[in-house]
């Protein structure tokens, strides 16, 4: 792939997930002005060290892997803020990354292959059913569409997917959360998130 625009975040997107951001910096009102205009993805990668708003002599570390992000929605409520709404897509590795003149950087990544659908293994189906609960309260309650932390349609009999969204869901820290990111084997992904919810009690 050509070099992208990144957007470390301390937080890590995972494909499929939602991800709302205020845009007020110039490096990234610039940036998400382009991708819209000409319908392009930039890459959300984990910031290790760093703070996310650009500070003078600031040291930024970047994580290896990352995902891709589609603007879908895009408002500009006042000069000088955006607020978008972006969806996961690809995971990437990034090869390289420069960082330019007015802090934006721009990085040299290889795609990485999208997760097979393989179904949810009977042995970590409680980690599935646990998401389904989470759902159906979060329905109950009447949250709408909009404001639900994972995006239909929810795909509750794949590992990767049900992996992924509890990966988001779960207060563990940024450098854990990309090793789960990075892990290529979606049902192993599953085992781990398995462990960290027995670990946590959250499942019965």
């Amino acid at each position: 792939m050509a070099a992208i625009p990144l957007f470390p975040l301390n937080t890590v997107l995972f494909p499929d997930g939602r991800l709302p951001l205020q845009i007020f910096e110039v490096r990234y009102l610039d940036m998400v002005r382009k991708c819209i205009a000409h319908s392009e993805e930039f890459g959300v990668v984990p910031l290790l060290e760093g703070e996310e708003v650009r500070k003078p002599g600031q040291h930024e570390a970047l994580g290896a892997v990352g995902t891709l992000a589609r603007i879908v929605e895009w408002s500009a409520p006042m000069p000088g803020l955006m607020q978008i709404q972006c969806l996961g897509t690809h995971r990437f590795r990034l090869l390289s990354a420069e960082q330019g003149r007015n802090g934006l950087w721009m990085g040299e990544v290889e795609r990485v292959d999208d997760d097979m659908a393989v179904p949810v293994p009977g042995e970590q189906q409680d980690v599935a059913n646990a998401l389904g609960s989470v759902i159906c309260a979060l329905q109950h309650r009447h949250v709408s569409v909009e404001k639900m932390p994972m995006q239909a349609p929810y795909r509750l009999d794949e590992s990767g997917w049900v992996a992924n969204r509890w990966c988001e869901l779960l207060h563990i820290a940024t450098p854990q959360k990309q090793l789960l990111l990075a892990q290529d084997n979606p049902v192993l992904r599953l085992e781990l998130v398995q462990d960290l919810l027995s670990e946590a009690g959250l499942l019965s």
